[in-house]
C-alpha cells in the first residue's frame, strides 16, 4: 500500500514539530523542505547575539531527525501547482503531496524606512546574531570607549530581552579589554505607548521599571523616521548611534500573496477550523490568522494539531476542530529576571528567571530527547565569543 505523501515546508518551530510527529508513523512519507539546515531556536538568539553559544539558538536538522525516515531537503519554496497537487523548489526540483503544510516563518519588515534596512542590525538569524555581537566588539575596541548610544527599536519580547542584557555585556567587552570604564546609553524605542502592548498593562509597567533601574532609557510613543550612518531620526529628533538594532517590525512571508492565498488585512493568511487554507493545504504557525498567532508556543501546538488531524485523515477517522490555546507568557528583562504571565497569574524577578529556564528546556524537548535538552539548557550558562580576549576566563 502506497504511503500518503506529506510535504512540509519550513523547518522552524510549527514544520519541524510536524515533521516529528508523522514520522513516528509508518503511514506517511514525510519531506521536510527548510532553505537553511538548522532549526533556529528564537528565544536564546538575543543570548547568542550577546556573548552566548551559537548552538544554544542553532541546531542541526539532522541531529533533529537523526534517528527517523524524514526526507530533508536544504531548498527553497518557488511555486505551487494546485492542479497536480505539487510544488517545485529553486533548484527546479517537483515535489507530489497528498498533504501539504506551509510554515514558512516571517520576514524582516521595515516598512520603507529610509536607511533601516542599510545601517540597522537585527537578531531574527544566528548570522545577525553573530553580526551584532562581532560589531559590538569592534566598534568598542576600534574606538576604545563603547558607542554613545545603543539603541534597540522595538519594546516587543525581542526588544525587552535583548535590552535586559546588553548593557552588562558591553560592560563585559570594556571590562575584557582593560579599558577605561564607561557609562553605556541604551534606548529602547517604542511607537506605542507602552511596552509588550499585547500583555497586561500591569505586566508592561513591571517590566520597563526593571529597564529602568537597569539603566535602559525608554522612549514611547516614538516613531522611527530614517537611519543614516551616524545617527537615528525619531520624532524629527536625531539620535547619535552606530549601533541601532531592529526587533520592530515583521511581515508575513510574501510567498502567499504572490500565490493567491486568500489574506487578512494584516497580511496572515485565512484558514478553516482545520487550519486549511485549501482542501489539503495546511497554513500554521505564523503564517496563519489564529488568535495566538506570532508566538512560538502557538507554532508548535499547529504543528501538533495538523498532524494529529492528517494521521485522522489518513486512516479515515473523523478530523477535528482547531481551538486556539492560549499561551504562557514569559519575557526574560535581565540577568535571573524575567515576567510571567500564566492565565491569571502574574509572576516576576528571580522566580520568574527560573520558569523562563524550565521554558527553554521543555523548548528543546519537544525537539530532542531529554539528555539533549539538558545540555542545551547548560549550555545557555555558557559563553562563546569569537574575541580571544573575551574568551578568557
Amino acid at each position: 500500500m502506497a504511503k500518503y505523501k506529506v510535504v512540509i515546508v519550513g523547518g522552524g518551530f510549527g514544520g519541524t514539530k510536524a515533521a516529528l510527529e508523522l514520522a513516528k508513523s509508518h503511514h506517511f512519507d514525510v519531506t521536510l523542505i527548510h532553505d537553511h539546515p538548522d532549526f533556529r531556536y528564537y528565544p536564546t538568539l538575543y543570548e547568542t547575539a550577546t556573548g552566548g553559544k551559537r548552538s544554544i539558538s542553532s541546531i542541526p536538522l539532522t541531529e533533529i531527525f537523526a534517528k527517523l525516515p524524514i526526507n530533508l531537503v536544504e531548498d527553497e519554496l518557488i511555486d505551487i501547482d494546485r492542479h497536480t497537487h505539487s510544488i517545485s523548489t529553486k533548484s527546479k526540483k517537483i515535489y507530489h503531496y497528498d498533504a501539504l503544510i506551509l510554515a514558512l516563518g516571517v520576514k524582516t519588515n521595515f516598512f520603507h524606512i529610509e536607511g533601516l534596512e542599510q545601517y540597522s542590525f537585527g537578531i531574527k538569524t544566528i548570522d545577525d546574531a553573530e553580526r551584532l555581537k562581532e560589531h559590538l566588539h569592534k566598534q568598542i575596541v576600534d574606538e576604545r570607549k563603547p558607542d554613545h548610544n545603543y539603541v534597540i527599536v522595538g519594546g516587543g519580547p525581542t526588544g525587552i530581552e535583548l535590552a535586559g542584557v546588553l548593557p552588562h555585556y558591553i560592560h563585559k567587552i570594556i571590562h575584557k579589554h582593560g579599558l577605561p570604564d564607561a557609562t553605556v546609553h541604551v534606548d529602547l524605542v517604542e511607537a506605542a505607548p507602552r511596552l509588550l502592548p499585547r500583555s497586561s498593562k500591569k505586566l508592561s509597567k513591571k517590566v520597563a521599571k526593571h529597564l529602568k533601574k537597569n539603566g535602559v532609557k525608554i522612549l514611547l510613543n516614538t516613531a522611527v523616521q530614517a537611519e543614516s550612518a551616524d545617527e537615528l531620526l525619531v520624532n524629527n529628533k536625531p539620535i547619535r548611534s552606530h549601533s541601532v538594532i531592529w526587533t520592530a517590525g515583521m511581515a508575513n512571508h510574501p510567498f502567499f500573496a504572490d500565490h493567491n492565498f486568500q489574506v487578512t488585512d494584516k497580511g496572515r493568511v485565512r484558514v478553516d477550523q482545520y487550519l486549511q487554507a485549501e482542501p489539503g493545504i495546511y497554513v500554521i504557525g505564523d503564517n496563519a490568522d489564529t488568535p495566538y498567532s506570532g508566538m512560538a508556543q502557538t507554532a508548535i501546538y499547529d504543528g501538533k494539531f495538523v498532524s494529529e488531524n492528517i494521521k485522522r485523515f489518513a486512516t479515515k477517522k473523523e478530523v477535528i476542530p482547531y481551538k486556539a490555546k492560549k499561551p504562557i507568557y514569559v519575557f526574560a528583562a535581565g540577568k535571573n529576571w524575567s515576567a510571567v504571565k500564566w492565565g491569571p497569574l502574574e509572576i516576576y524577578g528571580r522566580i520568574g528567571s527560573w520558569i523562563r529556564r524550565f521554558a527553554d528546556l521543555v523548548g528543546f524537548h519537544d525537539y530532542e530527547p531529554w539528555q539533549l535538552a539538558t545540555g542545551k539548557l547548560i549550555e545557555e550558562y555558557e559563553s562563546e565569543d569569537s574575541c580571544p580576549v573575551c574568551e578568557k576566563i
